[in-house]
């Protein structure tokens, strides 16, 4: 490594640990060493430090030892300093700096400065990333629609530089964090004043102005680590194994570097994550322990993007429809408020549908668009609201009737990754709306129909062979085959309400997850569907014809072993195979004896409440305390990681109200606490299982947070409202 690089980093990392050390003793001084700590939102304490040295972070009294094992970094010790991870002083000195960049961080939380304001646009930056946040994209990290993640630090030459990088970046689906600044400016106030919405919906996140916020993103990618690779924290070989073979992160450096910048970069290589920049610099050649990747230049900023993804080495494919607006899974949390509206479709305003139909090859004509209506170009010039249908018929030599449905769900990403175009619902309480700029931009109807064309072939190329697109605009017609499409609703539903996991002999696996936890393997059948809530047996059903090598796979049921707990002879082949032999065997319908391992995008937690005799359920988000004396994310960070753990499991939330949910268990009856978010969201179908489970009004015998968040109290209130869970027989 260069001397002038080491130097730089060596003095970097000096800084910023006096820095920390003097906040660090005011902190003190003004709070007392015994003050508590915590990061909204997490079980991992100061996660880079946790993962890293396995200590946790709790007190001001906890951060003089961190910052002690920092300076141990910048002063290394001889052989028995095991947990230091590499030789070489600058790239130590670069671990170092995380570590003090991360009690810095934590120190201005405790000060009320974080997360920080910016005082020229009044932006609320993000500061620090969540636990909820990582697992809300859990299956866009797994499934190759967020193929990595980009930290951009400084500013770029100018602003429309900055939005052409973002951009390339948003239509390649990567995930951009936004922190530093060069020369008083930054890529965060570029994109602001030219308009460019910012957050997560958009997957622009700007985490802070300074270059040590860019430790938000580097402690949130290695708690991908903790989260879902169940590494166990301090044993930082792993952790750094992991973060450079399976989290696909890289930098791109806009402006002059300081030392600030170098020493926060070499911490960032020592987690194998590559940096382009755009200035000047010496090319890094790293050595040592798991320190393969480099530091390149690139000075043309039309290429920057390019260059970086190649270094990273990141596959990159990207279907996208002829039409002329950006597209791509960035643009799919696009807000397009009423001032910025151009016309709408649905959501109650007008009569609107989508639906799709299964047709014989002859019947249609493959890449036909018909926008039927008269005057519908008049009427659409004008703007305002308008009646819409779209029919997408779809033939194919293995079309199946089930796979309308899972087709059909996908209109609602198909439209919304366009720009300038926002879509919510399905079927027919739909609701489009275009705004201002895809209007200018030439942006008609006709380019719906283009949209669910082209992404239907992409989507199921192995299913679809031939697609047509009609859409209606005059209401008489929207209203015609709106009845009709009604009906096809109904009895979708009725088919499919018969689909039960003892009428069908192949389930499904499906290890998309096992791109981040190795030894994860989810089992979908009918009445199971995925713990992330993306995945049900007929899109696994679907996936396979599409895939037949991918990652959902059939797991034909063998033998059954156990009907009350669900263990059947093919699931147990299938699971230690797949598995690579971490799992000998599974049960499907208990939470008690062997029961199905979680990866960490679970949508729900269900976790034992022994003094009660049943269950609690949370979902992710829930910042509360629950009676097991463990919130969320706490009880995340012991189910995840594909171990099986008896007496805690994630679901997917639908799974609740399914009539194998605990089957082996005593089913719903056991659940006695749950948020009042999540009873509420189930209560219809939920009343509809209570009812056939000859428990009618149970919801309301199970308590939430505003009942109680401890035991004690909530064992009073069942035994107050009689809850059945009470004269159930042992669940332990």
């Amino acid at each position: 490594m260069s001397k002038i690089i080491a130097s730089a980093a060596i003095r970097g990392a000096h800084h910023l640990v006096r820095q920390a050390e003097e906040m660090l003793a005011k902190t003190i001084a003004e709070k007392g060493e015994h003050t508590p700590f915590e990061f909204p939102d997490t079980a991992y304490y100061l996660p880079m430090i946790y993962a890293m040295t396995g200590f946790p972070v709790k007190t001001l009294s906890d951060m003089k030892v961190a910052l002690g094992m920092a300076k141990e970094q910048l002063h290394p010790e001889p052989e028995e300093n095991l947990w230091k991870p590499y030789l070489g002083e600058a790239l130590d000195s670069g671990m170092a700096s995380l570590f003090a960049e991360e009690i810095m961080m934590a120190l201005r939380y405790i000060q009320g400065l974080e997360p920080v304001t910016d005082p020229e646009t009044g932006y609320v930056y993000n500061g620090f990333i969540t636990d909820t946040i990582q697992r809300n994209l859990g299956i866009q990290l797994v499934d190759g629609t967020m193929p990595g993640f980009a930290a951009i630090i400084g500013a770029a030459p100018d602003d429309d530089t900055a939005v052409k990088i973002v951009r390339e970046l948003q239509e390649k689906n990567i995930l951009t964090f936004l922190s530093g600044h060069s020369n008083g400016n930054s890529v965060a106030r570029q994109l602001l004043r030219k308009g460019i919405e910012l957050g997560w919906e958009t997957r622009i996140v700007p985490v802070g102005p300074d270059t040590e916020h860019t430790i938000y993103p580097l402690s949130w990618s290695v708690r991908a680590s903790l989260i879902f690779g169940g590494k166990k924290p301090g044993d930082f070989r792993a952790h750094l194994k992991y973060t450079k073979d399976r989290v696909f992160a890289f930098a791109l450096v806009l402006g002059e570097l300081d030392d600030i910048k170098w020493t926060t970069g070499a911490g960032a290589i020592n987690m194998g994550y590559p940096a382009v920049c755009d200035t000047d610099v010496p090319v890094i050649h790293p050595t040592g322990v798991c320190i393969y990747e480099e530091v390149e230049k690139e000075f043309d900023h039309d290429k920057i993007v390019q260059k970086v993804i190649e270094v990273r080495g990141l596959k990159i494919i990207v279907e996208k429809p002829p039409i002329p607006v950006s597209y791509g899974p960035a643009f799919e949390g696009e807000r397009i408020r009423k001032e910025d509206m151009f016309i709408e479709f649905g959501g109650a305003r007008t009569p609107a549908f989508e639906w799709v139909r299964m047709r014989e090859m002859e019947e249609i004509e493959d890449g036909k668009i018909l926008v039927t209506g008269e005057n519908w170009k008049e009427c659409f010039e004008q703007g305002g609201k308008m009646p819409l249908a779209i029919i997408i018929d779809v033939a194919g030599r293995k079309m199946q009737k089930d796979f309308e449905s899972v087709i059909e769900r996908k209109v609602h990403h198909n439209i919304n990754e366009a720009q300038g175009v926002w879509h919510m619902g399905q079927r027919d309480i739909n609701w489009i709306r275009i705004n201002h700029n895809a209007k200018k931009d030439g942006f008609t109807l006709e380019h719906l129909g283009i949209i669910n064309a082209t992404m239907t072939h992409s989507r199921f190329r192995s299913i679809v062979d031939k697609v047509q697109v009609t859409v209606y605009t005059d209401e008489k017609d929207v209203l015609k085959f709106q009845e009709e499409a009604r009906a096809a609703y109904k009895e979708r539903d009725r088919r499919l309400g018969g689909l039960v996991d003892d009428a069908v002999d192949t389930f499904y696996s499906c290890l998309l997850c096992q791109s981040f936890a190795p030894s994860h393997v989810c089992v979908i059948s009918p009445e199971r569907l995925g713990l992330c809530g993306a995945y049900n047996w007929l899109d696994c059903k679907a996936a396979f014809e599409i895939d037949p090598t991918g990652g959902n796979q059939p797991i034909l049921k063998g033998d059954l072993i156990d009907s009350k707990y669900g263990r059947y002879t093919g699931i147990d082949e299938y699971l230690k195979k797949a598995s690579g032999g971490a799992l000998e065997t599974l049960n499907l319908y208990t939470i008690m004896e062997n029961p199905m391992t979680s990866c960490g995008c679970f949508e729900c937690i269900v976790a034992i409440v022994p003094e009660a005799n049943g269950v609690m359920i949370v979902q992710r988000g829930h910042t509360g305390m629950t009676p097991v004396g463990m919130k969320f994310s706490t009880l995340a960070g012991t189910v995840g990681g594909g171990t099986q753990n008896p007496g805690f499991m994630g679901i997917g939330r639908n799974f609740i109200v399914s009539r194998k949910f605990l089957s082996g268990d005593g089913g719903i009856k056991r659940v006695v606490w749950m948020t009042k978010n999540l009873k509420e969201s189930l209560r219809e179908a939920f009343d509809g299982r209570a009812e056939e489970e000859g428990a009618p009004g149970l919801l309301d015998k199970i308590a939430d947070e505003t009942v109680c968040e401890d035991s004690e109290k909530l064992l009073e209130f069942l035994a107050g409202v009689g809850h059945p869970a009470l004269e159930m027989e042992p669940i332990i």
